[in-house]
């Protein structure tokens, strides 16, 4: 029996695919198989070494110690896609929030409470102050165009009549044939950051992306730009920020991503982290974080996965060995070798690499004993061998 730790709630979906038969799901797993985990820390977590895999039900993996779990031959995945309609519909009405006002409008009605039969003149009287433009026949530039930024590129082309321009210099064949032949491309971020009347944020966070919104990009910008940003708040140097929205170079900052410096400033809108937070993205999520540590748990298979290369496989009654390892030269011959000296066939072999990590499967015509597993074990440079059983 797998067992499978939660360190958050999650939907009761996950039951659906991790069945009573096979798993044992509590908050308190001492020695968990698996992890299911949304948005709690894990980095002073102490990670057991009965851990095969850690499933994140969300895109961003920033609280798990990936590299540990590397190191450790621990698959890490998230579940990209499952909750892009949910945030793509935020980013949406952060356009209309910021371009709009709205919220500084609605903040300003809360304070007629009391004024009687005064209000309606007063409305009118004192709506001008939250006079803004329509985003219809206006270029919106995303930077991103993965599930979240394809799906929000669309709906402003085809349905709000904006022209669209994107940058995603690693866009994925299935991004792009999602896109509208409306959106236009541009080839670096400077072009982008040039054309747009609203610029809005699809990237992950790493060290190439951390401040990429700068001065020196803000200045690239259109006086009057109205930015956005539903991917995190490190993308965005907020001393460069705040200078801009004090000078009316930015109009308008729309986040989803609060941070200190940000409550407060002026003509920014702060959501609390809501753009996952629909009951449709959370079960999504769950569901595909629970069918991938089901699949790697029973049968080896990797999809999804932030720090090991895709292993696509299929239960088809054959043992298995799959060993995951450093991506070095000569580790697929010294593995065969071992398994040839046993006198074992091997009928069908994936090796796949991703940066300095390696996975290679083995489908054998016997099964391996244990001399041979610590054999492979033993190898330099093996992190971990797993056996699956053809029975």
């Amino acid at each position: 029996m797998y067992k499978i730790q939660t360190l958050n709630e999650i939907s009761d979906v996950i039951h659906q695919h991790l069945s009573a038969g096979k798993y044992l799901i509590a908050k308190e797993e001492p020695v968990p198989d698996g992890i299911l985990v949304r948005s709690a820390d894990m980095h002073s977590l102490r990670l057991p070494d009965s851990l095969l895999a850690i499933a994140r039900a969300g895109a961003g993996t920033n609280n798990v110690p990936v590299e540990e779990c590397s190191k450790r031959g621990i698959v890490v995945f998230n579940t990209p896609g499952a909750n892009a309609n949910a945030v793509a519909e935020l980013v949406v009405c952060g356009l209309m929030l910021g371009s709009r006002n709205i919220v500084g409008g609605i903040e300003w009605v809360r304070g007629l409470k009391g004024k009687g039969e005064e209000v309606p003149k007063l409305v009118e009287k004192g709506k001008a102050q939250f006079v803004g433009p329509e985003v219809r026949g206006k270029t919106l530039g995303v930077v991103g165009l993965g599930a979240i930024g394809a799906i929000v590129a669309n709906t402003a082309a085809q349905g709000l009549g904006m022209e669209v321009v994107g940058y995603d210099p690693f866009i994925s064949v299935e991004s792009a044939w999602s896109l509208s032949r409306a959106i236009k491309r541009c080839n670096n971020r400077e072009e982008i950051c040039s054309q747009a009347d609203y610029l809005t944020l699809h990237v992950p966070l790493s060290d190439k992306t951390r401040k990429m919104i700068d001065a020196a990009a803000i200045a690239r910008m259109k006086d009057g730009v109205h930015l956005l940003n539903f991917s995190r708040a490190e993308l965005v140097d907020a001393d460069a920020l705040r200078a801009a929205l004090e000078s009316g170079k930015v109009a308008s900052y729309v986040t989803d991503f609060p941070t200190d410096e940000l409550i407060g400033m002026k003509n920014s809108v702060v959501i609390p982290h809501l753009g996952a937070s629909t009951p449709e993205s959370e079960e999504n999520c769950a569901h595909m974080a629970a069918c991938q540590l089901r699949d790697y748990l029973e049968m080896g298979q990797i999809v999804n996965s932030v720090n090991l290369p895709e292993i696509l496989l299929t239960p088809n009654g054959s043992d298995r060995i799959l060993v995951i390892h450093e991506n070095v030269p000569s580790m697929v011959s010294a593995i065969s070798a071992a398994i040839g000296g046993k006198h074992i066939n091997i009928d069908n072999m994936q090796n796949k690499s991703r940066k300095e990590m390696a996975v290679t499967v083995l489908e054998l015509d016997d099964h391996p004993d244990e001399a041979l597993i610590r054999e492979i074990r033993a190898l330099p440079g093996v992190i971990r061998v797993r056996t699956f059983s053809g029975n």
